[in-house]
Protein backbone atom coordinates (compact mmCIF):
# COMPACT_ATOMS: atom_id res chain seq x y z
CA UNK A 1 0.00 0.00 0.00
CA UNK A 2 1.29 3.53 -0.83
CA UNK A 3 2.16 5.42 1.73
CA UNK A 4 0.06 8.61 3.15
CA UNK A 5 0.88 11.62 2.17
CA UNK A 6 0.38 14.73 3.47
CA UNK A 7 0.69 18.31 2.19
CA UNK A 8 -0.38 21.61 4.82
CA UNK A 9 0.24 25.58 3.89
CA UNK A 10 2.97 25.55 6.39
CA UNK A 11 5.23 22.56 7.92
CA UNK A 12 7.60 22.88 10.93
CA UNK A 13 11.04 22.25 9.87
CA UNK A 14 14.55 23.07 10.52
CA UNK A 15 13.41 25.67 12.87
CA UNK A 16 10.68 27.72 10.86
CA UNK A 17 7.88 27.01 8.89
CA UNK A 18 7.93 26.73 5.65
CA UNK A 19 5.49 26.02 2.39
CA UNK A 20 5.87 22.43 -0.12
CA UNK A 21 7.08 20.49 2.89
CA UNK A 22 5.31 17.16 2.93
CA UNK A 23 5.10 13.87 5.04
CA UNK A 24 4.94 10.40 4.21
CA UNK A 25 3.34 8.30 6.90
CA UNK A 26 3.66 4.31 6.41
CA UNK A 27 1.12 2.01 7.68
CA UNK A 28 2.75 1.56 10.63
CA UNK A 29 2.08 5.13 11.91
CA UNK A 30 5.58 6.64 11.48
CA UNK A 31 6.90 9.01 9.26
CA UNK A 32 8.17 7.67 6.49
CA UNK A 33 9.53 10.73 4.50
CA UNK A 34 9.31 14.37 5.21
CA UNK A 35 10.62 17.22 3.15
CA UNK A 36 10.18 18.59 -0.75
CA UNK A 37 9.34 15.06 -1.69
CA UNK A 38 7.50 15.73 -5.38
CA UNK A 39 4.35 13.35 -4.78
CA UNK A 40 0.38 13.87 -5.09
CA UNK A 41 -0.89 14.18 -1.64
CA UNK A 42 -3.81 12.18 -0.27
CA UNK A 43 -4.67 14.66 1.68
CA UNK A 44 -3.63 18.76 1.01
CA UNK A 45 -4.57 20.78 4.31
CA UNK A 46 -5.31 24.06 3.43
CA UNK A 47 -5.13 27.03 5.78
CA UNK A 48 -3.54 24.69 7.94
CA UNK A 49 0.19 24.99 9.52
CA UNK A 50 1.74 21.75 11.35
CA UNK A 51 3.72 20.86 14.41
CA UNK A 52 5.02 18.00 15.78
CA UNK A 53 2.36 16.96 18.36
CA UNK A 54 2.81 18.41 21.81
CA UNK A 55 4.17 16.33 24.76
CA UNK A 56 2.43 16.61 28.58
CA UNK A 57 5.40 14.90 30.16
CA UNK A 58 3.09 14.88 33.90
CA UNK A 59 -0.22 14.77 34.00
CA UNK A 60 -2.57 12.78 37.18
CA UNK A 61 -5.24 12.48 34.83
CA UNK A 62 -7.86 11.94 37.96
CA UNK A 63 -6.99 15.32 39.20
CA UNK A 64 -9.34 16.98 36.38
CA UNK A 65 -12.07 16.27 38.94
CA UNK A 66 -10.82 18.56 41.31
CA UNK A 67 -11.78 21.61 38.58
CA UNK A 68 -13.34 24.50 40.15
CA UNK A 69 -12.50 22.95 43.44
CA UNK A 70 -10.56 24.33 46.42
CA UNK A 71 -10.91 27.92 44.86
CA UNK A 72 -12.26 29.70 48.02
CA UNK A 73 -10.55 30.16 51.04
CA UNK A 74 -13.13 31.10 54.12
CA UNK A 75 -10.22 30.46 56.28
CA UNK A 76 -7.50 32.59 55.13
CA UNK A 77 -4.71 31.51 52.45
CA UNK A 78 -4.72 28.27 51.41
CA UNK A 79 -1.16 26.01 50.44
CA UNK A 80 -0.41 23.05 48.36
CA UNK A 81 -1.31 21.11 51.54
CA UNK A 82 -4.61 22.32 51.91
CA UNK A 83 -5.14 21.76 48.42
CA UNK A 84 -4.07 18.29 49.29
CA UNK A 85 -6.87 17.57 51.22
CA UNK A 86 -9.32 18.30 48.90
CA UNK A 87 -6.76 16.01 46.28
CA UNK A 88 -7.50 13.08 48.72
CA UNK A 89 -10.81 13.53 49.40
CA UNK A 90 -11.24 12.96 45.49
CA UNK A 91 -8.71 9.95 45.92
CA UNK A 92 -11.44 8.54 48.76
CA UNK A 93 -14.29 9.18 46.41
CA UNK A 94 -12.91 7.15 42.97
CA UNK A 95 -13.56 4.14 41.35
CA UNK A 96 -13.28 2.61 38.31
CA UNK A 97 -15.85 4.07 36.86
CA UNK A 98 -15.15 7.63 37.88
CA UNK A 99 -11.52 7.28 37.12
CA UNK A 100 -11.97 5.98 33.41
CA UNK A 101 -14.66 9.34 33.32
CA UNK A 102 -11.87 11.78 34.76
CA UNK A 103 -9.31 10.33 32.45
CA UNK A 104 -11.10 10.20 29.33
CA UNK A 105 -11.99 14.00 29.96
CA UNK A 106 -8.71 15.22 30.13
CA UNK A 107 -7.31 13.00 27.68
CA UNK A 108 -9.74 14.36 25.22
CA UNK A 109 -9.07 17.86 26.17
CA UNK A 110 -5.28 17.46 26.14
CA UNK A 111 -6.10 15.92 22.58
CA UNK A 112 -7.83 19.33 21.86
CA UNK A 113 -4.69 21.10 23.23
CA UNK A 114 -2.63 19.35 20.43
CA UNK A 115 -1.37 17.34 22.87
CA UNK A 116 -0.58 13.83 21.25
CA UNK A 117 1.76 12.00 23.91
CA UNK A 118 0.98 11.72 27.67
CA UNK A 119 3.40 10.92 30.38
CA UNK A 120 0.40 10.23 32.90
CA UNK A 121 2.08 9.84 36.65
CA UNK A 122 -0.24 7.27 38.43
CA UNK A 123 -0.37 6.23 41.68
CA UNK A 124 -3.71 5.83 42.73
CA UNK A 125 -3.98 1.91 42.38
CA UNK A 126 -6.34 0.27 44.16
CA UNK A 127 -10.23 0.50 44.30
CA UNK A 128 -10.27 -1.63 47.20
CA UNK A 129 -7.31 -3.11 49.38
CA UNK A 130 -4.85 -4.37 46.99
CA UNK A 131 -6.22 -5.23 44.57
CA UNK A 132 -4.48 -2.63 41.65
CA UNK A 133 -7.85 -2.31 39.59
CA UNK A 134 -7.42 1.22 37.95
CA UNK A 135 -4.09 0.98 36.48
CA UNK A 136 -5.62 -0.60 33.51
CA UNK A 137 -8.43 1.65 33.61
CA UNK A 138 -6.09 4.24 32.98
CA UNK A 139 -4.62 2.86 29.81
CA UNK A 140 -8.35 2.11 28.29
CA UNK A 141 -9.12 5.55 28.60
CA UNK A 142 -5.86 6.76 26.68
CA UNK A 143 -6.68 4.04 23.85
CA UNK A 144 -10.42 5.16 24.18
CA UNK A 145 -9.36 8.92 23.04
CA UNK A 146 -6.67 7.54 21.13
CA UNK A 147 -4.13 9.89 22.76
CA UNK A 148 -0.26 7.90 22.89
CA UNK A 149 0.55 7.43 26.55
CA UNK A 150 3.89 6.54 28.60
CA UNK A 151 1.77 4.87 31.73
CA UNK A 152 4.63 6.20 34.88
CA UNK A 153 3.80 3.53 37.10
CA UNK A 154 4.65 4.81 40.57
CA UNK A 155 6.18 3.36 43.51
CA UNK A 156 4.47 4.56 46.65
CA UNK A 157 5.52 3.58 50.65
CA UNK A 158 5.60 5.96 52.93
CA UNK A 159 3.17 8.62 53.65
CA UNK A 160 6.45 11.11 54.84
CA UNK A 161 10.00 9.69 55.80
CA UNK A 162 9.64 6.73 57.81
CA UNK A 163 5.75 6.97 58.47
CA UNK A 164 3.26 5.08 57.77
CA UNK A 165 0.74 5.31 54.93
CA UNK A 166 -2.86 6.74 56.40
CA UNK A 167 -5.98 7.23 55.17
CA UNK A 168 -6.45 8.24 51.47
CA UNK A 169 -2.91 7.40 50.98
CA UNK A 170 -3.62 3.74 51.30
CA UNK A 171 -4.88 3.81 47.57
CA UNK A 172 -1.59 4.79 46.63
CA UNK A 173 0.15 1.65 48.30
CA UNK A 174 3.03 -0.51 46.81
CA UNK A 175 3.72 -3.49 49.56
CA UNK A 176 6.81 -4.10 48.18
CA UNK A 177 9.73 -3.38 45.48
CA UNK A 178 8.65 -7.25 44.16
CA UNK A 179 5.19 -6.59 43.85
CA UNK A 180 5.52 -3.20 42.18
CA UNK A 181 7.74 -5.26 39.22
CA UNK A 182 5.53 -8.36 39.30
CA UNK A 183 2.90 -5.13 38.68
CA UNK A 184 5.03 -3.58 36.18
CA UNK A 185 5.25 -7.01 34.16
CA UNK A 186 1.59 -7.23 34.26
CA UNK A 187 1.15 -3.90 32.69
CA UNK A 188 3.50 -4.71 30.70
CA UNK A 189 1.05 -7.52 28.57
CA UNK A 190 -1.86 -5.20 28.89
CA UNK A 191 -0.45 -2.18 26.78
CA UNK A 192 -0.85 -1.65 23.10
CA UNK A 193 2.65 -2.03 21.20
CA UNK A 194 2.00 0.72 18.75
CA UNK A 195 0.72 3.62 21.27
CA UNK A 196 1.73 2.68 24.96
CA UNK A 197 4.78 2.39 26.84
CA UNK A 198 6.16 2.30 30.57
CA UNK A 199 8.43 4.22 32.68
CA UNK A 200 9.32 3.92 36.44
CA UNK A 201 8.49 5.80 39.39
CA UNK A 202 9.10 6.71 42.88
CA UNK A 203 6.55 9.14 43.99
CA UNK A 204 8.60 11.40 45.69
CA UNK A 205 11.10 11.36 49.06
CA UNK A 206 8.14 11.10 51.19
CA UNK A 207 6.85 8.11 49.87
CA UNK A 208 10.10 6.36 49.67
CA UNK A 209 13.34 6.06 51.35
CA UNK A 210 16.88 6.35 49.71
CA UNK A 211 17.41 2.56 49.31
CA UNK A 212 13.61 2.41 48.02
CA UNK A 213 14.45 5.32 45.10
CA UNK A 214 17.43 3.41 44.41
CA UNK A 215 16.43 0.08 43.89
CA UNK A 216 13.43 1.03 41.51
CA UNK A 217 16.00 3.32 39.84
CA UNK A 218 18.40 0.55 39.37
CA UNK A 219 15.99 -2.21 37.91
CA UNK A 220 14.52 0.76 35.58
CA UNK A 221 17.98 1.36 34.16
CA UNK A 222 18.90 -2.09 33.62
CA UNK A 223 15.08 -2.40 31.49
CA UNK A 224 15.90 0.94 29.66
CA UNK A 225 13.08 2.46 31.04
CA UNK A 226 12.57 6.10 31.70
CA UNK A 227 12.62 7.06 35.75
CA UNK A 228 10.16 9.71 36.99
CA UNK A 229 10.18 11.56 40.60
CA UNK A 230 8.67 14.81 42.51
CA UNK A 231 11.57 16.49 43.59
CA UNK A 232 11.39 19.51 46.25
CA UNK A 233 8.20 21.06 44.91
CA UNK A 234 7.17 22.37 48.87
CA UNK A 235 10.02 23.68 51.04
CA UNK A 236 8.51 21.60 53.71
CA UNK A 237 9.81 18.52 51.48
CA UNK A 238 13.09 19.61 52.04
CA UNK A 239 12.03 20.19 55.48
CA UNK A 240 11.30 16.41 56.40
CA UNK A 241 14.36 15.36 54.39
CA UNK A 242 16.64 17.21 56.22
CA UNK A 243 15.56 16.13 59.72
CA UNK A 244 15.43 12.43 58.36
CA UNK A 245 18.78 12.39 56.08
CA UNK A 246 20.50 15.40 57.05
CA UNK A 247 20.53 16.31 53.20
CA UNK A 248 17.91 18.22 50.57
CA UNK A 249 15.81 15.47 48.78
CA UNK A 250 17.94 16.16 45.60
CA UNK A 251 21.34 15.94 47.27
CA UNK A 252 20.06 12.49 48.56
CA UNK A 253 19.05 11.37 45.30
CA UNK A 254 22.70 12.12 43.55
CA UNK A 255 24.42 10.66 46.56
CA UNK A 256 22.37 7.53 46.57
CA UNK A 257 21.80 6.79 42.50
CA UNK A 258 23.92 7.11 39.42
CA UNK A 259 21.99 9.76 37.50
CA UNK A 260 21.45 9.58 34.04
CA UNK A 261 19.56 10.73 31.15
CA UNK A 262 16.55 8.47 32.01
CA UNK A 263 15.94 10.64 35.05
CA UNK A 264 13.56 13.25 35.26
CA UNK A 265 12.78 15.17 37.98
CA UNK A 266 9.78 17.06 38.34
CA UNK A 267 9.11 20.53 39.67
CA UNK A 268 12.56 21.41 41.29
CA UNK A 269 11.31 24.18 42.57
CA UNK A 270 13.57 24.78 45.41
CA UNK A 271 15.76 23.11 43.93
CA UNK A 272 19.71 24.79 44.61
CA UNK A 273 21.88 26.03 41.84
CA UNK A 274 24.36 23.98 43.15
CA UNK A 275 22.22 21.09 43.14
CA UNK A 276 20.51 21.44 40.22
CA UNK A 277 24.08 22.01 38.31
CA UNK A 278 25.34 18.45 39.71
CA UNK A 279 21.79 17.13 38.56
CA UNK A 280 22.25 18.08 34.88
CA UNK A 281 25.83 17.45 34.33
CA UNK A 282 24.64 14.30 35.34
CA UNK A 283 22.24 14.22 32.46
CA UNK A 284 19.07 14.23 34.29
CA UNK A 285 16.20 16.24 32.78
CA UNK A 286 13.56 18.30 34.43
CA UNK A 287 10.09 18.16 34.13
CA UNK A 288 7.77 21.87 35.02
CA UNK A 289 4.29 22.28 35.45
CA UNK A 290 3.81 26.17 35.04
CA UNK A 291 0.27 26.44 35.13
CA UNK A 292 -0.10 24.01 38.42
CA UNK A 293 2.76 25.70 40.29
CA UNK A 294 1.55 28.86 40.02
CA UNK A 295 -2.37 27.40 41.08
CA UNK A 296 -0.68 26.01 44.23
CA UNK A 297 1.55 28.27 45.11
CA UNK A 298 5.05 26.43 44.70
CA UNK A 299 6.83 29.06 43.64
CA UNK A 300 8.73 30.12 41.11
CA UNK A 301 12.33 28.00 40.53
CA UNK A 302 15.32 29.45 39.15
CA UNK A 303 16.23 28.43 35.56
CA UNK A 304 18.38 31.10 33.97
CA UNK A 305 22.47 29.74 35.17
CA UNK A 306 21.99 26.28 35.91
CA UNK A 307 19.48 25.31 32.93
CA UNK A 308 22.23 26.53 30.53
CA UNK A 309 21.18 23.24 28.95
CA UNK A 310 17.47 23.64 28.20
CA UNK A 311 17.24 20.30 26.14
CA UNK A 312 16.98 19.16 29.09
CA UNK A 313 13.43 20.80 30.11
CA UNK A 314 10.10 19.38 29.26
CA UNK A 315 6.52 20.76 30.29
CA UNK A 316 3.65 18.96 32.18
CA UNK A 317 -0.24 19.65 32.68
CA UNK A 318 -0.21 18.25 36.44
CA UNK A 319 -3.26 18.73 37.99
CA UNK A 320 -4.81 19.09 34.54
CA UNK A 321 -6.91 22.41 36.26
CA UNK A 322 -6.55 24.00 33.11
CA UNK A 323 -5.26 22.04 29.93
CA UNK A 324 -3.34 24.43 27.44
CA UNK A 325 0.67 23.26 26.70
CA UNK A 326 0.42 26.94 24.64
CA UNK A 327 -0.35 28.07 27.76
CA UNK A 328 2.25 26.26 29.78
CA UNK A 329 4.98 27.22 27.00
CA UNK A 330 4.07 31.12 27.78
CA UNK A 331 4.60 30.80 31.63
CA UNK A 332 7.40 28.80 31.59
CA UNK A 333 9.07 31.95 30.12
CA UNK A 334 6.94 34.37 31.70
CA UNK A 335 7.51 32.84 35.01
CA UNK A 336 11.24 33.30 35.08
CA UNK A 337 10.49 37.49 33.35
CA UNK A 338 8.35 37.99 37.17
CA UNK A 339 10.80 36.54 39.43
CA UNK A 340 13.54 37.93 37.25
CA UNK A 341 12.34 41.33 36.04
CA UNK A 342 13.33 41.06 32.73
CA UNK A 343 12.38 39.63 29.28
CA UNK A 344 14.13 36.59 26.95
CA UNK A 345 14.88 34.80 30.26
CA UNK A 346 14.54 31.67 28.16
CA UNK A 347 16.60 32.77 24.69
CA UNK A 348 18.67 30.77 22.99
CA UNK A 349 21.69 31.87 21.52
CA UNK A 350 20.14 33.71 18.46
CA UNK A 351 18.06 35.21 20.87
CA UNK A 352 14.90 33.15 20.10
CA UNK A 353 12.49 32.26 23.06
CA UNK A 354 10.02 30.49 21.21
CA UNK A 355 11.94 27.96 19.99
CA UNK A 356 13.30 26.95 23.52
CA UNK A 357 9.51 26.52 24.97
CA UNK A 358 8.44 24.74 21.98
CA UNK A 359 11.51 22.00 22.36
CA UNK A 360 10.45 21.67 25.95
CA UNK A 361 6.38 20.84 24.71
CA UNK A 362 7.91 18.42 22.03
CA UNK A 363 11.36 17.21 22.10
CA UNK A 364 12.20 17.46 25.58
CA UNK A 365 9.09 16.11 26.69
CA UNK A 366 9.63 13.16 23.70
CA UNK A 367 13.18 12.15 25.51
CA UNK A 368 12.33 12.28 28.70
CA UNK A 369 9.47 9.27 28.42
CA UNK A 370 11.57 7.44 26.12
CA UNK A 371 8.89 8.13 22.92
CA UNK A 372 9.84 8.62 19.54
CA UNK A 373 8.15 11.51 19.10
CA UNK A 374 7.97 15.41 19.36
CA UNK A 375 9.74 16.00 15.87
CA UNK A 376 8.70 15.50 12.23
CA UNK A 377 11.63 13.07 10.64
CA UNK A 378 11.71 9.99 8.99
CA UNK A 379 11.43 7.08 11.54
CA UNK A 380 9.66 9.31 14.39
CA UNK A 381 5.79 8.29 14.70
CA UNK A 382 3.91 10.36 12.79
CA UNK A 383 2.14 12.73 15.85
CA UNK A 384 1.10 16.11 14.90
CA UNK A 385 -0.56 19.35 15.40
CA UNK A 386 -2.71 21.06 12.76
CA UNK A 387 -2.70 24.85 13.32
CA UNK A 388 -5.91 27.04 11.96
CA UNK A 389 -3.94 29.34 10.16
CA UNK A 390 -7.53 31.36 9.94
CA UNK A 391 -8.15 32.07 13.46
CA UNK A 392 -8.67 35.17 14.13
CA UNK A 393 -5.66 35.18 16.90
CA UNK A 394 -3.19 34.27 14.40
CA UNK A 395 -4.67 36.98 11.60
CA UNK A 396 -2.57 38.89 9.52
CA UNK A 397 0.47 37.00 10.91
CA UNK A 398 3.51 35.83 8.61
CA UNK A 399 5.31 32.31 9.12
CA UNK A 400 8.32 34.18 10.35
CA UNK A 401 6.43 35.59 13.78
CA UNK A 402 3.74 32.38 13.41
CA UNK A 403 5.44 30.12 16.13
CA UNK A 404 5.98 33.56 18.79
CA UNK A 405 2.09 34.72 17.71
CA UNK A 406 1.57 31.23 19.16
CA UNK A 407 3.54 30.72 21.99
CA UNK A 408 2.78 34.39 23.36
CA UNK A 409 -0.58 35.44 21.34
CA UNK A 410 -2.73 32.35 21.40
CA UNK A 411 -4.91 29.27 22.98
CA UNK A 412 -6.23 26.48 22.10
CA UNK A 413 -8.53 28.31 19.97
CA UNK A 414 -5.98 27.86 16.99
CA UNK A 415 -5.71 23.94 17.36
CA UNK A 416 -7.83 22.38 14.25
CA UNK A 417 -6.80 19.10 15.32
CA UNK A 418 -4.45 16.07 15.96
CA UNK A 419 -2.89 13.17 14.33
CA UNK A 420 -1.84 10.37 16.34
CA UNK A 421 0.36 7.73 14.44
CA UNK A 422 -1.05 9.22 11.24
CA UNK A 423 -4.58 8.87 12.40
CA UNK A 424 -7.03 12.20 12.45
CA UNK A 425 -9.06 13.38 15.01
CA UNK A 426 -10.70 17.27 14.97
CA UNK A 427 -10.78 18.83 18.22
CA UNK A 428 -14.50 18.38 19.50
CA UNK A 429 -15.54 22.29 19.30
CA UNK A 430 -15.09 22.10 15.51
CA UNK A 431 -15.93 18.77 14.94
Amino acid sequence: MSPAVLEAELMWTLGGFAPGVQIAIGDDGRIAAAGALGLSPTERLSGVALLPGFVDTHSHAFQRGLRGSGERFPAGAGSFWSWREAMYALVGSLDRESLRRWSVQAFGEMRDAGVTTVGEFHYVHHERDGDFALDEVVLAAAAEVGIRIALLNTFYATGAPGKPLQGAQCRFATPSLDEYWRRMDLLAGMLEPATQSLGAVAHSIRAASPEQIRAVHDEAMRRALPFHMHVEEQEREIEESMAAYGATPMAVILDALDVRDNFTAVHCTHTSDADMARFLAAGGRVCLCPLTEANLGDGIPRLSLPHAARDRLALGTDSNNRLSLLEEMRWLEYGQRLEGEMRGALADEAGNVATTVLAAATTGGARALAVDTGRIAPGAWADLVAIDLTAPALAEVGPERLLEALVFGAGNEVIAGTFVGGRWRATRARA
